[in-house]
């Protein structure tokens, strides 16, 4: 197979360059087109369904809204997980199904459940499905800048808002929407523009008249009609009937009754004005002002990249055309591709500096510019095929799909430089000028094809398991996992027919002298082998000296799931009290913001408090949701580390009172929240069914957290709190005046609440038109009592006479999982591992809380995540190594040689867990793919020691001659693949841009444990296979030399090299040994 490649590629040699510059051209335009994201998008298969019920309290809501849908969800196919939340007036139920599972057939399942349930539902409660979005799905966020400066006063800054909330609904919104790949904008703060009748109860009274009468003729005078066609002399004409409304005029003239004759029109009963509804949310900026935002979601699956430039286009179309009145101009305050480039240029610039470090390992050991540059031909290559394969299979470009090019640098060109290496030395032969040149390279490649091919196959397989990871860790790394993989099999195809292609192109013959940096090398490393050759249980006991420490210090490392990616953004989530009113919040949030701006690493703060319209981010306007947008770091005086300016934020923000903190950071908040239901790293959820109880064990379980190191942000979830004002109505007092329960609810709703009687047009926009009472009549407890409802006879009696009006304090949310009530303890972690603060969290809350029987304790979020990505590793990391034993025993056919290479693995962990402990990082998942990784490449370098020894002995050396003349013949390699693979990942460990926080575990692990499974081959390997191999021949006493052997016949066995390394065979003339 290998000899077949190799010949069609040597006798067709300009069709191989043509097809690499092919390749080179469509890797290039692949790279250009591919989708492109700043991480992986790590959100689980999830449909979410949002059900507004306006007016009813959160009881009300679960028992009528929330508990029918979960019933009728249960059963869905591939549901994995049901969580709900549900607040005043509103159900969000998110429905996680398994990874398999098609979005938009979860999409049709859930449906047509809705479907069948609707009838259930109270009148008005219409259950939706929120956008086909992801966590990370708001790419771009922006608001309104009035050119006109600030307003002169409250009333004009109202009007100003009202204005903008309107053009960002009806012109902004539908031209952004229209971008391809956004699935929806939403829109946050200013007033929501509407039409409002105020009816006054005086005048009501006084022509005798109900609340429902001006309702229903507000409803009904708003219609055109249509009289079909009228045909007369010869042409056709369209009958219409002009009737809708158009100015508030209009409105005053309808007509509610007529007494005597005489009309009595709306504008003798009520005001007609232009308002604002009532709001839910606002948007803040800078500590300052009030601003209309926007928030673009891009559909689940799009090109994060092209979406933003599209809407950055659009964006400059709406400048370009002057569609915004009075200078309105449109600022991005969150835009993703800055994030991109941040993360992507981490990537970059360490794949620049690995290539630059490879292409200098190898010119030193080669000695020759021509061999260098052909290895560094695969180099370039190999990723923009790379690029091709994903731009076919649907694999994104990101942080960790390029990261796993990165982390390939090393072993891209392994095969390269084995053959490169090989037909140099072949050339350089003072035996090459007899030999045709062609047939000296393919003669080359051949002896070192099959070895390259194991060995490139081998690292591949070490990655096969990691595509069994699932959840976040599996959506983290198969990217990883695939593209290592892509790319070392297109390096493979290359080493065989590109490279050799090229040495025969390219190639002179060379110097039989070795490069300066190989002399030294062995010079050094000749006296250490003999040593050790003879110093065999000192040199063993030393090796399971250094493993038992290793092993030693994994206890003190500390655990964690996935390390935090920095953002280069913050969201410090501001939690007041669930009774705080919107005004009050939004003076909380400036003072939260000024305490923010005082610090010169800020650029610009911008709030969104409460929730959007869409309803999919179900905030109170309690709670706030900010981003915080940081100057580059080597502009930061007041700290130097993103953790540093953390801590210093959560000092200053304790000043700030009414309030409550909780620091993290945009993207990572939503993956977080749509994880585990909570914007906190880590979850305690007690399940149970009494709110008080659960409310009163979930305060005990938030005080013994505060009693552990390295809990921040606790956050309780406010289950109670939200004031009511109840209107009970008594049956038996509005029996006794023929009143029904619907009159009385009819006036809470209109009169109180206010109902939308119908719709006014303005061209193509649209506003309710609400029917209500004036604000004087309904804005405390006694003159909601005081509002009269009309009995059968005509009598108005007051609602307090008919039931009893209260305030009382009740429920604010409920939450449930799997049909179960819960109450969720949030927090997020500093300067400790996860995994210990949790085993302490859980002892102490074991010991201290008391839990009554049916009320349970799970924990959540990335400790979940992070037990579960380590028992599957507790798994794969065995079937790995049993993997690599099995391929090593079917090529060499000897369970001893086979344990010999494996016997390197465990020596391998030696530098990757001291690499660690040195650097303070934690055993993580991203830890635990590093010492797969290095796994491979340790085994690399075994085989290539030991199939280098047993052909020399099938050669006919001696044992002795073998090990020695071996180990220093494959020095060249061994130390060239070790330093490719170390040099190629040093830029990733050093790293301290965007996105490097992931990969610089892995990158640490790989280089600590190269450098000790590399010094243990070059040592420990040539000793262990003498001592293997001597005891099953039954030879002289391994660790001494054969009977009669001196020091100087041993001496001249070491030196018995020449040049390039050629050892000199009197028996094998001109046979020469593979590389």
């Amino acid at each position: 197979m290998v000899a077949r490649l190799l010949d069609i590629s040597l006798r067709q040699r300009m069709m191989v360059i043509i097809c690499a510059l092919v390749i080179g051209a469509g890797g290039i335009y692949a790279f250009r087109t591919i989708p492109i994201d700043a991480f992986p998008d790590v959100t689980s298969v999830l449909v979410q369904v949002v059900t507004k019920a306006p007016g009813l309290s959160p009881g009300e809501v679960e028992r009528l809204v929330t508990y029918p849908i979960e019933l009728q969800l249960a059963g869905v196919p591939a549901l994995t997980e049901m969580r709900s939340l549900t607040k005043v007036g509103l159900s969000l139920i998110t429905i996680v199904f398994d990874d398999s599972m098609d979005i938009n057939l979860a999409r049709q399942l859930v449906l047509e459940r809705l479907l069948e349930v609707e009838e259930q539902l109270p009148l008005g409660a219409e259950p939706m499905l929120v956008p086909n979005s992801t966590g990370l799905g708001e790419v771009f966020q922006y608001y309104l800048e009035d050119g006109r400066g600030t307003a002169v006063n409250q009333e004009d800054e109202h009007q100003r808002l009202i204005e903008q909330r309107t053009i960002q609904d009806w012109v902004i919104r539908p031209i952004l929407k229209g971008t391809p790949e956004v699935i929806d904008v939403n829109s946050m703060g200013g007033y929501v523009k509407q039409y409002q009748v105020l009816v006054e109860p005086g005048l009501l009274r006084k022509y005798g008249l109900t609340l429902r009468d001006v309702f229903d003729a507000v409803a009904r005078n708003n219609a055109n009609a249509g009289g079909n066609i009228l045909e007369k002399h010869a042409e056709k004409y369209i009958v219409r009937g002009i009737g809708l409304i158009r100015s508030l005029e209009d409105i005053e003239r309808i007509v509610v009754k007529e007494t005597g004759g005489t009309p009595v029109y709306v504008s003798d009963v009520a005001h007609a004005v232009i308002d604002h509804a009532v709001r839910h949310g606002a948007t803040v900026i800078n500590g300052d002002r009030e601003v209309v935002s926007g928030i673009v979601l891009m559909l689940r699956g799009g090109n994060a990249r092209d979406v933003v430039e599209g809407l950055k286009a659009r964006v400059n179309d709406i400048h370009a055309k002057n569609l915004l009145p009075n200078g309105l101009r449109i600022v991005p305050f969150y835009d993703r591709i800055e994030l991109i480039t941040a993360a992507l240029n981490t990537v970059y610039k360490s794949l620049a500096e690995g290539v630059a470090l490879v292409v200098v390992v190898l010119f030193l050991f080669l000695g020759n510019l021509r061999s260098a540059l052909i290895v560094v031909g695969t180099l370039v290559l190999a990723p923009l095929a790379t690029f091709i394969v994903m731009g076919q299979t649907g694999l994104t470009a990101n942080l960790m799909s390029l990261g796993g090019l990165a982390i390939a640098i090393g072993m891209i060109v392994d095969g390269s430089v084995v053959v490169v290496e090989n037909v140099y030395r072949h050339l350089s032969h003072h035996s090459a000028a007899a030999i045709p040149r062609l047939q000296l390279i393919t003669q080359a490649v051949t002896e070192v094809g099959q070895p390259v091919v194991f060995g490139i196959l081998i690292i591949i397989l070490v990655f096969f398991p990691l595509l069994s990871l699932t959840g976040m860790e599996g959506k983290m790394f198969k990217p990883l996992a695939y593209t290592i993989m892509i790319a070392l099999l297109v390096s493979l195809v290359l080493s065989l027919t590109l490279s050799p292609v090229l040495c025969s192109l390219a190639l002179r013959q060379g110097s039989e002298e070795d490069p300066w940096v190989v002399r030294q090398a062995k010079r050094m490393y000749a006296p250490a082998l003999r040593w050790a050759l003879g110093h065999r249980n000192i040199v063993l006991a030393l090796a399971v000296g250094a493993l038992v420490g290793a092993l030693a210090l994994i206890p003190s490392l500390g655990t964690e799931f996935i390390p935090i990616l920095n953002e280069g953004s913050l969201a410090p989530q501001t939690i007041r009290l669930p009774s705080v009113s919107l005004p009050a919040s939004i003076e909380i949030e400036k003072r939260m913001q000024q305490a923010i701006m005082e610090f010169p690493e800020v650029e610009m703060v911008v709030s969104k408090i409460g929730r959007t319209e869409l309803g999919n981010d179900p905030q109170e306007p309690n709670e706030s949701d900010p981003v915080v947008r940081l100057r580059p770091l080597d502009q930061w005086t007041t700290a130097k580390t993103r953790p540093e300016l953390v801590q210093k934020f959560r000092e200053r923000l304790t000043s700030v009172a009414g309030a409550t903190f909780l620091i993290s950071q945009p993207i990572q908040q939503r993956v977080d929240e749509l994880i585990s239901g909570v914007r906190t790293e880590a979850t305690v959820k007690l399940f149970g069914e009494n709110l008080e109880l659960l409310r009163d064990k979930a305060q005990e379980i938030a005080e013994v957290l505060e009693t552990v190191r390295g809990v921040r942000d606790i956050k309780v979830e406010q289950l109670f709190g939200q004031p009511y004002l109840t209107i009970d109505i008594d049956r038996g007092k509005i029996a006794r005046h023929g009143i029904n329960v619907s009159d009385v609810r009819e006036i809470i709703t209109t009169a109180i609440g206010g109902e939308v009687a119908t719709r006014v047009y303005e061209g193509q926009q649209r506003f309710d038109l609400v029917v209500r009472f004036p604000e004087q009549y309904r804005d405390s407890v006694e003159r909601i009592g005081n509002i009269r409802v009309s009995d059968q006879a005509g009598a108005l009696i007051p609602l307090e006479d008919l039931g009893t009006v209260q305030l009382e304090e009740g429920p604010g949310r409920i939450s449930r999982e799997q049909l179960e009530r819960y109450v969720s303890i949030g927090f997020n972690t500093s300067g400790r591992d996860i995994g210990s603060l949790v085993a302490e969290a859980q002892q102490k809350i074991e010991q201290r809380v008391d839990l009554p029987i049916g009320y349970r304790v799970t924990w959540g979020g990335s400790f979940e995540n992070m037990e579960r990505a380590m028992a599957k590793l507790r798994i794969i990391v065995p079937i790995t190594i049993a993997l690599i034993f099995l391929l090593l025993y079917s090529t060499f056919n000897s369970l001893r040689q086979a344990t010999l290479i494996i016997l390197n693995l465990p020596f391998a962990l030696i530098g990757g867990v001291v690499a660690l402990w040195l650097t303070k990082e934690y055993l993580s998942v991203p830890a635990s793919v590093g010492f797969i990784n290095l796994f491979g490449v340790a085994v690399l370098n075994g085989i290539v020691l030991v199939s280098y020894m047993n052909k020399l002995r099938d050669d006919g050396h001696t044992l002795d001659e073998a090990v020695t003349s071996g180990a220093l013949l494959r020095l060249r390699p061994v130390l060239m693949t070790a330093l490719v693979a170390l040099l190629g990942l040093v830029p990733l460990a050093f790293a301290q841009g965007i996105g490097s926080e992931v990969q610089r575990p892995l990158a640490i692990v790989v280089i600590g444990g190269l450098v000790s499974s590399t010094l243990l081959t070059l040592i420990m390997l040539p000793v262990l296979y003498r001592w293997l191999e001597g005891s099953s021949q039954g030879s002289a006493p391994v660790g001494n030399p054969q009977p009669g052997a001196t020091h100087e016949q041993q001496d001249s066995e070491i030196n018995m090299l020449h040049g390039n390394g050629e050892p000199r065979l009197s028996h094998h003339p001109g046979s020469l040994p593979s590389t």
